[in-house]
């Protein structure tokens, strides 16, 4: 493993996870099926945590070091938390903000700080409170208990919160299948090695990354972000040969960058887009002028992985997702809203079920009756399309039918945002909906109804509101736009679709001005 601050081997990297699983255990109260909260960057205390949690039977919940007060204390709620991770000098200090007003609301018992100066320092209210370092120091290496391979490993979180938390429980041998066989389906090996941007305490560094190269003996090279000039660093010095999951935005940028034409770029053999659609443009780009080939992926914290094949005529890797990447896995196309399959190659939703897909979200029965088929197809909310191609059937996707905004691939639940919008008492009512953005693919506009009498709310106001309120900095709105009222729809809905097109056509117009 390589990060911007060590060079590990398989060795060392294990010995220090066993440590820190048997100190664990020794010095916070933690028990093996406890989960505990993350709240860490791509650095190699993230890795050891990760890995120290699973030898201990500790069960990590994965959210993003960019969560907020609020979703970090709902899904440890959601979960019944034990305990935190966080890592006291990510950004602005951020996580360690967070674990601070999580601890004092009585919702965590043990918080482990990683990269403090000191538990004293850091002005934490829980239980137990010990450093990474304290915790590594107090471990052995006397054998840990073996999984139960039938029991939960990790909680993943499904896009982002809302009032109730959808996570997905992933097992400890599905997930592990998941990870072999998307290594097998890349062709990993100890020969490999993958460069990985985005943020490794998600369901797509898991289980794209960190976990298929341990699991495939390759080697990881964590990029500390996802920015131009770190990417083209870690290109030109570690000659990655894959780099998985390539946000279209990343891409874009890269071509963008002067300085991209100056790198070689033959050593990747491999470069996975996923996340949202790539423009064919970007994907002709990449090819003409960094001499790259691209391949697209589709995946869920639910499980499905799509990859479109090594070798696939461009037809198939600049248009489609590709197919499953296990031969047990199954794909239907229902009619939206129900159970019939449409005719291939119409659209409709995209279902999926198999070995590594989840049969049901946590502690969310309610939920899950409409989530899923009765016979057990995960709804995913997505339009997709079979294309035929002799006997090769791969998928697009074509859309979303949840209301979801797909910002440079995160997930903003618009209800959740439009939930603590409505807290403000100058704002009647609102609706947040998806904007185009040529980098990012899409932002988030918020369309305000104010109360009489109120003065104009702009983008930075509302932003300070919501940041107070704990929403994490990146679902803020991007654009407002101030409304008499919100356009309904024939059945007295708020007419999403009306105001996705006049904020469309609203940039339209003042990019051609």
């Amino acid at each position: 493993m390589i990060t911007s601050e060590v060079r590990w081997t398989y060795s060392e990297l294990f010995d220090r996870a066993s440590a820190f699983g048997s100190g664990l255990l020794r010095t916070t109260g933690l028990r093996a099926g406890d989960p505990v909260m993350f709240q860490m960057g791509n650095v190699a205390e993230t890795v050891v945590s990760y890995l120290g949690c699973l030898l201990a039977g500790v069960r990590p919940v994965c959210t993003l070091a960019q969560h907020g007060e609020r979703e970090v204390g709902l899904l440890a709620e959601h979960v019944d938390a034990k305990g935190l991770i966080a890592q006291a000098d990510h950004g602005r200090g951020e996580a360690l903000s967070t674990a601070r007003a999580v601890s004092a609301r009585g919702v965590i018992g043990s918080v482990i700080l990683a990269r403090a100066a000191s538990r004293d320092a850091e002005g934490i209210d829980a239980e137990h409170v010990v450093t990474f370092s304290e915790v590594l120091d107090a471990g052995n290496h006397e054998p840990l208990p073996d999984p139960d391979h039938d029991q939960i490993v990790v909680y993943q979180l499904s896009g982002g919160t809302t009032g109730l938390p959808k996570v997905a429980a992933r097992l400890h041998e599905e997930y592990s299948y998941n990870s072999r066989t998307w290594a097998t389906s890349c062709g990993w090996g100890p020969g490999t090695t993958v460069l990985y941007p985005l943020p490794i305490m998600h369901n797509a560094g898991t289980a794209l990354a960190l976990q298929p190269t341990l699991l495939s003996g390759a080697t990881i090279v964590l990029a500390t972000d996802a920015r131009v000039e770190t990417v083209l660093d870690l290109v030109a010095s570690e000659r990655p040969t894959s780099m998985p999951l390539v946000p279209p935005a990343l891409a874009i940028r890269i071509l963008d960058d002067p300085h991209s034409s100056d790198i070689d770029w033959s050593c990747v053999k491999d470069f996975i887009v996923g996340g949202q659609y790539l423009p064919v443009e970007v994907a002709e780009r990449l090819r003409d002028e960094l001499g790259i080939a691209v391949r697209q992926m589709f995946g869920m914290a639910e499980g499905m992985f799509l990859l479109t094949p090594d070798g696939a005529e461009e037809e198939t890797r600049f248009h489609t997702v590709g197919a499953p990447i296990s031969p047990a896995d199954e794909v239907r196309i229902l009619e939206v809203a129900g159970d019939d399959p449409v005719p291939e190659g119409t659209i409709g939703e995209f279902c999926a079920r198999g070995p590594y897909t989840i049969r049901g979200y946590y502690r969310a029965d309610r939920h899950n009756e409409s989530a899923f088929t009765d016979d057990g197809f995960y709804r995913s909310g997505d339009l997709a399309r079979a294309h035929r191609r002799g006997d090769e059937v791969t998928y697009s996707i074509e859309g979303r039918i949840k209301d979801v905004i797909n910002r440079g691939a995160e997930k903003i639940h618009a209800e959740e945002v439009e939930e603590i919008i409505v807290r403000h008492p100058e704002i009647r009512d609102a609706a947040v909906v998806a904007m185009p953005d040529a980098v990012l693919g899409e932002r988030a506009c918020a369309f305000l109804a104010l109360e009489d009498g109120a003065d104009p709310l702009d983008v930075a106001h509302l932003g300070a509101f919501l940041q107070q309120e704990g929403l994490a900095k990146f679902k803020l709105p991007e654009r407002v736009e101030i409304v008499e009222s919100l356009p309904l729809s024939n059945v007295g809905k708020v007419s999403k679709k009306e105001l996705r097109e006049q904020v469309a056509a609203a940039l339209k117009v003042e990019h051609t001005a």
